[in-house]
């Protein structure tokens, strides 16, 4: 099954930068999430992840 986690994170995209806002089960509900939230600015970008799970692995 695949999930897909939500961040925001500042123009660089940086790991360190990244705020959780939420895991979902499509990428489509994952950004009108975002868009709802209004987490789409100048100073930031949204990431979404597509994870397995049940796999272990670093992400």
């Amino acid at each position: 099954m695949k999930l897909f986690i939500l961040y925001q994170t500042d123009n660089w995209k940086s790991r360190a930068s990244r705020v959780c806002f939420g895991v979902f089960d499509t990428r489509a509900k994952a950004i009108d999430s975002a868009k709802w939230q209004e987490l789409y600015n100048h100073n930031s970008e949204v990431v979404v992840l597509e994870v397995t799970l049940n796999l272990f692995e670093e992400i």
